[in-house]
């Protein structure tokens, strides 16, 4: 066996967190090195086991990510913006993979992300799995081959306890439209429509964002024509799937130069 890539996790008391630590657990090739949480959790300075109630796992969940990112080969980040801007700087200066599955990122965000690849791996995705990045690569195909008599519509449902809209994912979707189209997504973006809104814009790519129960993750892209209509959908059942896919990311980014990269690069598809 080769060299073990060793990950830090970012956030590891969280439900994201605890999956993660399950992906690393279950993953050959990969071993836990480092955790955080912020400052003043309650398992900041026990060791991770103990303060999951098991046995001493040997490592110590910190509040700084310096001290659990120093010996990383990757970091699983699926916690802030402002906590993922903190994590960035140091996993550059370290030249850890850093595997992003934040959201809302803003545009300053992703201009600090790009300097930072200048220096160690960069992996971000709106979504980990196989399934939704197979989605980004039809929805760009279709979208190419169908013009605007066609109108594109994203549909996306998850639990009533996510805080950002729309989600990632569906972002990404919505940038595989627009670029199918040789278009930029800002230009041709309805984020929401409410009250009097007027027609619709021709070539126009819309959102609409769905929360309820513990909805895992729907995303349905709707290509609406004259007569016609014709949708492209993936269901996730199982939050697992994303913390195996950002894991395998980590073993990828382990090996690669500093850069950004996809989850479509992880996959050999980009």
């Amino acid at each position: 066996m080769g060299e073990l890539t060793k990950i830090a996790i970012m956030g590891v008391s969280g439900r994201m967190g605890q999956m993660l630590l399950q992906a690393v657990d279950e993953a050959s090739g990969a071993v836990l090195v480092g955790a955080t949480e912020r400052a003043g959790q309650a398992w900041v300075g026990q060791d991770l086991g103990e303060a999951m109630g098991g046995k001493a796992r040997g490592v110590v969940v910190q509040d700084n990510p310096l001290d659990a990112l120093q010996h990383a080969h990757a970091v699983l980040d699926f916690t802030t913006p402002e906590a993922t801007m903190a994590n960035a700087e140091i996993a550059a200066q370290v030249r850890a993979a850093h595997v992003i599955g934040t959201t809302g990122l803003s545009k300053e965000n992703l201009a600090f992300l790009a300097a930072a690849a200048r220096h160690a791996p960069v992996i971000r995705s709106g979504n980990f799995s196989l399934g939704v990045n197979i989605l980004t690569q039809l929805v760009k195909q279709v979208s190419a081959a169908l013009d605007e008599d066609f109108d594109i519509e994203v549909v996306e449902m998850h639990h009533r306890h996510k805080v950002d809209a729309p989600s990632g994912t569906a972002l990404m979707l919505g940038e595989s439209a627009a670029e199918g189209r040789g278009v930029a997504l800002a230009d041709v973006r309805d984020a929401a429509r409410e009250g009097l809104t007027g027609a619709r814009g021709r070539g126009h790519i819309g959102f609409a964002a769905l929360r309820g129960g513990d909805v895992v993750g729907e995303h349905e892209v709707i290509f609406a024509g004259a007569g016609e209509r014709l949708s492209l959908k993936h269901i996730a059942s199982d939050r697992m799937l994303f913390a195996r896919g950002a894991v395998k990311a980590a073993l990828w980014g382990h090996h690669q130069k500093p850069g950004q990269y996809s989850m479509l690069d992880v996959l050999g598809m980009a």
